[in-house]
């Protein structure tokens, strides 16, 4: 079972959000398609409470994209975004949802952020994905979304820890800064993963 996970396609990571990534929309129409040719389609949403830790606004005398430790884990201060219950959470009006088939929820938990799909930043907490994967036998996992550096690229070296058969889908992703997306890469395909374009799928 060919399994598409899309990761964080939200308001607020598109051009004029909170947390916007350079041309982030441009991947929507690319991702819709490419749902077509999956047999399971699942999405990832960020999820943040009001004042989660994660927000340069909940400390005090701290900047946006500020480097602090946050429970021992290093933790880049974001503007507040992906707040629960708020037009900037929802995902972008053009994706197409009809096809997924259900939701994983991210970073809830006020006192710690969650890049990945799978766990929260400190390996503590499962959002279940993973079980929910295996339960259904999946195997192979593709991955598209936002951003390219952070969540997507968390995702897909804990999916490939996982034990899954794990691809990145580089054209339908888009990074908030390159040299990081390229430093994540390298640790991506270093760990086992494939990365492709969408032309380069061969179903």
């Amino acid at each position: 079972m060919k399994t598409l996970v899309l990761i964080d396609i939200q308001n607020d990571f598109m051009p004029g959000g909170a947390l916007a990534v350079e041309k982030g929309n441009e991947i929507v129409p690319l991702v819709n398609e490419l749902q077509k040719k999956f047999d399971l389609v699942i999405a990832t949403q960020d999820w943040h409470a009001n004042g989660h830790s994660s927000f340069a606004s909940a400390h005090r005398d701290a900047k946006v994209f500020d480097l602090i430790k946050l429970n021992g884990l290093d933790q880049v201060l974001w503007p507040d975004h992906c707040v629960q219950n708020t037009p900037g959470a929802e995902f972008h009006p053009e994706l197409d949802t009809n096809r997924i088939e259900t939701i994983f929820r991210k970073g809830t938990d006020l006192s710690i952020d969650s890049y990945s799909g799978f766990y929260d930043n400190a390996h503590l907490k499962s959002t279940g994905l993973s079980g929910y994967l295996k339960e259904k036998g999946v195997q192979n996992v593709y991955f598209a979304g936002l951003a390219g550096d952070y969540c997507v690229a968390y995702s897909v070296l804990d999916s490939i820890a996982e034990g899954f058969n794990t691809t990145l889908i580089e054209d339908a992703t888009r990074a908030i800064d390159k040299e990081g997306f390229d430093q994540m890469k390298l640790e991506i395909l270093r760990k086992g993963g494939t990365i492709l374009n969408s032309a380069e799928l061969e179903f």
